[in-house]
């Protein structure tokens, strides 16, 4: 006799009237944000098994094209520092969608709270977490992929668990690019100049500057970056990956990640 499979109400949903009341009719909404400025609304999710999920819906066109991108980027790809997209859910009568997560516990480092908390770490705790970044950003870099709208927003940190998990990679693209908007999204203080010129080449470079600048960021005790954590060395690495000149930085992530891991044990 065969036994019917069980059907996962998330993982195995297609087509629903509406997501956030098909999502009640499964489960528990414990958390929701609606105030986004990508055009989500998403939701945690709590199923009667005891296990979270992450329900990210778009809501206008642009943050439609955002997902179809970000889907398109996770399928490409899978890092186990990079939180999957696994699953894709389409609103009924509408071209609307909503993509299904592991609900991954942590806070966003773009809060001034975590921000600082994350900060006041030993620095072989924050090394930790951007060897994390630089890792993931190794395999993003082996996929053909560049990195767009990495702010700190996307670090999610664990604190009890002393981990960091990256989340809201919607806009990470194949590249190289050429730049067709008069900018990219992002955040002014992680962006590389060539991310505000249209006609510019967005490549692997581009990455190396967000990269290194995550770095400052993240290892200095302030936000007027005067209170540097880490060693001249590393400070070096960080200065040649962001210089204006896409030319005079390192060549993709690999050189800028063994230029680093070589400073760090320098140090």
């Amino acid at each position: 006799m065969l036994v019917p499979m069980t059907l996962h109400p998330l993982l195995d949903a297609h087509d629903v009237p509406a997501v956030e009341p098909y999502l009640r009719s499964v489960g528990e909404v414990f958390r929701a944000f609606r105030e986004q400025d990508s055009g989500c609304v998403s939701y945690g999710v709590l199923l009667p098994d005891g296990r979270r999920w992450f329900v990210k819906e778009a809501v206008t066109d642009r943050a439609r094209r955002s997902l179809d991108r970000a889907w398109a980027f996770h399928r490409a790809l899978r890092h186990p520092v990079i939180v999957p997209q696994l699953h894709r859910i389409a609103v009924r009568d509408s071209s609307r969608t909503a993509t299904v997560m592991p609900w991954c516990k942590g806070e966003p480092l773009h809060g001034a709270t975590a921000r600082s908390r994350f900060r006041a770490l030993p620095v072989p705790r924050v090394l930790h977490a951007l060897d994390r970044i630089l890792d993931a950003h190794l395999a993003v870099e082996a996929a053909g992929h560049v990195a767009v709208d990495l702010y700190d927003g996307s670090f999610l940190h664990d604190f009890d668990a002393d981990d960091l998990h990256l989340i809201d990679l919607d806009e990470y693209r194949p590249g190289p690019f050429v730049l067709t908007e008069a900018r990219l999204p992002g955040s002014r203080r992680f962006m590389a100049p060539e991310e505000w010129r249209r006609g510019s080449v967005i490549d692997t470079r581009t990455t190396v500057h967000v990269l290194a600048r995550a770095a400052r960021l993240l290892l200095d005790a302030g936000d007027d970056e005067r209170a540097w954590r880490g060693t001249a060395a590393q400070l070096a690495v960080v200065e040649r990956g962001t210089r204006p000149d896409p030319g005079e930085r390192f060549a993709g992530v690999r050189e800028l990640a063994a230029a680093w891991r070589a400073a760090t044990s320098a140090g």
